[in-house]
């Protein structure tokens, strides 16, 4: 292996293109949607991001979602070397595993038990497959723009990098593949009524991100939500929320503690989560009722395993994250902050005679250079790219590092102040003239 020091992001880049596809490892960091050369990190801690030219970032990125309270927390750094330190990998059951279920258990009302897994591809993927063995159904649901991962099922007018990349599904996906599954329109109830009057028995689940973050911010509307419970009741579907991305992110108990106060009594059937509940280490998790969960091997016939589920340095990391963000007035603090940003860069829009609109729930944010919030995938599209790309350049050159693309969420952690937040809000009033 080369000792050559790799003092530039060109070099280093040019270095990965030579031994790996597109030069990184997940395609969206590849900066393909906005140009340019992809920044190399060399290292983090709190709120900002090092590159190898030595230059500092305000991250927003938050290695997309699970860093919420900052990079190198040290209850977090103190818990993972603690458990580095006893055994990398086991193979074995350990009591963290059961400690770090209780905990997510204790906080989602929905979720009586739960199997943690590795990635929130894996955590998906079982879920669909849980929730067809569980029905003896085929047929899954889905929404345009939206992400559950890389599974093939799944990869049908899917969000964030093939968003990016503008394809609407994956080479390699054979179409009797994709044959089950059906994509709506997000927010879209009528849709919904036609799809469940035409194939309600054969509906095994409808899978949805509860908030959008894979095409940047987008909301569900209420009664779009109400009409989801209520169709999935009616025909015996389970309601399965992906809340890899929002969970533990926009409120304690998730979206859908939000639903619930909004629509008493609400509840998903299948709960989906990752990133913040491994704390930037890979876990993730899916879980339901005792009934459901049940159908899983070793109880039932519906197989699901994993080499590395549930890994001790990963569970330790975790339970170091929820332990913080369970104190009193944390996600108050965080939701403060984040609406001052994103108020914030509404602002400067207006200002700068801008067309700039933005939303936020808890530690997540997306803005969209448009005249209203968009509702869908098609109205995401609508806005201006090219208004963000300029964007997203500008705000680099000024030490701010957002998303490389327009159909990314963003993040804040408990680790920007106040002095970082008005430092990105000065980078984009003069970004904003760019």
């Amino acid at each position: 292996m080369s000792t050559e020091a790799r003092s530039s992001n060109e070099a280093a880049f040019a270095r990965a293109q030579r031994v790996t596809p597109g030069g990184v490892n997940s395609p969206v960091r590849a900066f393909r949607a906005v140009g340019g050369t992809p920044r190399f990190i060399r290292r983090a801690e709190g709120p900002f991001m090092w590159d190898i030219e030595g230059r500092r970032y305000i991250d927003y990125i938050g290695s997309w979602g699970p860093m919420i309270l900052g990079h190198g927390h040290p209850a977090v750094l103190e818990a993972v070397t603690r458990a580095a330190s006893q055994g990398l990998s086991f193979g074995a059951p350990t009591e963290a595993e059961a400690e770090l279920a209780e905990a997510i258990v204790a906080l989602v009302p929905s979720v009586e038990q739960l199997r943690l897994v590795s990635s929130g591809t894996e955590a998906a993927m079982s879920a669909l497959r849980l929730a067809r063995g569980a029905t003896g159904r085929a047929k899954i649901i889905k929404f345009e723009g939206c992400y559950h991962g890389h599974a093939d099922a799944l990869l049908v007018k899917a969000g964030s990098g093939l968003a990016t990349f503008g394809h609407p599904t994956s080479a390699g996906v054979p179409p009797e593949v994709v044959q089950h599954t059906l994509v709506l329109e997000y927010n879209n109830p009528a849709q919904l009524d036609e799809a469940f009057t035409t194939h309600g028995h054969d509906i095994a689940c409808v899978v949805i991100e509860p908030i959008a973050g894979n095409m940047n911010f987008v909301r569900p509307s209420l009664p779009f939500v109400a009409r989801l419970r209520e169709l999935c009741t009616r025909h015996g579907a389970l309601l399965v929320f992906d809340e890899v991305m929002t969970g533990f992110r926009v409120a304690l108990g998730g979206a859908q503690s939000l639903y619930a106060q909004a629509l008493p009594g609400f509840r998903p059937d299948v709960s989906v989560f990752g990133k913040v509940i491994g704390g930037g280490m890979p876990l993730a998790a899916f879980g339901g009722t005792r009934e459901v969960m049940g159908k899983l091997a070793p109880l039932g016939p519906v197989y699901q395993a994993g080499t590395l589920s549930g890994n001790p340095v990963a569970t330790a990391c975790g339970l170091a994250t929820l332990r913080e963000i369970v104190k009193p007035g944390f996600f108050e603090t965080l939701a403060g902050k984040t609406r001052s940003l994103i108020d914030g860069l509404a602002a400067a829009g207006r200002e700068a005679g801008v067309p700039l609109v933005s939303d936020c729930e808890g530690g997540m944010f997306g803005f969209f250079f448009a005249d209203a919030l968009p509702q869908n995938y098609d109205s995401v599209m609508a806005t201006d790219k090219a208004r963000f790309n300029r964007f997203f350049h500008a705000m680099l050159e000024r030490g701010v590092y957002l998303a490389p693309a327009l159909y990314e969420a963003g993040f804040v952690s408990a680790a920007h102040g106040d002095a970082e937040i008005e430092a990105t809000l000065e980078a984009a009033r003069s970004a904003l003239r760019v």
